[in-house]
């Protein structure tokens, strides 16, 4: 009797501690049940809004679902989850992140509330940082956990990027001035990102971070530029299905991706 007693308590314990974690906690990103936060469903998007919080302007984030959709030509297989967050507590208590936006690996973004407050006062363009995570969203509903895991994170760093017209804005170098770095011997290989090996290459960039994310938009920009949108979205589909990046690149391009990266420094360098 007292055996049973002990598992039932801690059954239940764990239950309510899974449950806590779920609802206010670090897995809040994944939780089936959203409690404090007023739905409000658009068009192209879910948006979920904590109590209290007086946001207005929910049709102009819905409003740019289409726009990348149609840059990457493919459909939010559900709509998109966006959260509003009361203040930064609230934000911290259920999100791993502490950055002004972020994106889970279910697709829902989380907008930080000094995200908000910068937008409004200028500093920031609540739109363009919308669709760098709008455009991690869509690939991760594309992509699944596993998956993701295996795509090449500086390609979808670079395809966020560019489609959101990011560099040149805030504390991300303009294409001009990523060319300048890169002349100056700053150059990240694109396999590198997010390895062990990232900690090796030395920088002399003021934004570390922010000059690598302008690296990969450039050097999708120099895709599509030399062979076409038509080719770069093949090539994207093709990681969707098949994560072995060199392989697809190569059987799309019909060049090493060693091969290419070597060319667009040399196209940087003659610029």
């Amino acid at each position: 009797m007292k055996l049973k007693l002990l598992i039932f308590s801690t059954l239940l314990t764990a239950i309510i501690v899974v449950g806590y974690i779920l609802l206010f906690g670090k897995m809040f990103p994944y939780s089936p049940v959203i409690i404090g936060f007023t739905k409000e469903e658009l068009a192209h998007s879910v948006i979920h809004v904590e109590k209290t919080v007086k946001y207005n302007d929910l049709e102009s984030i819905d409003s740019l679902i289409p726009f990348v959709e149609d840059f990457h030509q493919l459909r939010f297989k559900r709509k998109a989850e966006i959260f509003i967050f009361k203040d930064s507590s609230s934000y911290r208590q259920r999100s791993f992140s502490r950055a002004r936006f972020c994106t889970f690996y279910n697709g829902r973004i989380f907008i930080a509330p000094w995200a908000l407050k910068e937008a409004q006062k200028g500093v920031i363009s609540l739109e363009i940082y919308l669709k760098h995570e709008l455009s991690h969203s869509i690939m991760h509903q594309h992509l699944g956990i596993i998956k993701y895991l295996r795509f090449p994170k500086w390609l979808l760093e670079g395809i966020a990027v560019y489609s959101s017209d990011q560099m040149g804005t805030f504390f991300y170098p303009s294409k001009n001035d990523t060319y300048h770095f890169i002349r100056q011997g700053n150059f990240i290989p694109p396999h590198y990102f997010r390895t062990k090996k990232e900690n090796q290459v030395q920088l002399n960039v003021e934004h570390r971070i922010s000059f690598m994310y302008s690296e990969f938009g450039c050097i999708v920009e120099f895709l599509i530029e030399k062979y076409g949108k038509g080719l770069f979205l093949s090539y994207m589909n093709r990681l969707l299905k098949d994560c072995r990046h060199d392989d697809v690149f190569k059987e799309v391009y019909r060049i090493d991706f060693k091969d290419f990266i070597a060319e667009f420094k040399r196209m940087v360098m003659q610029t």
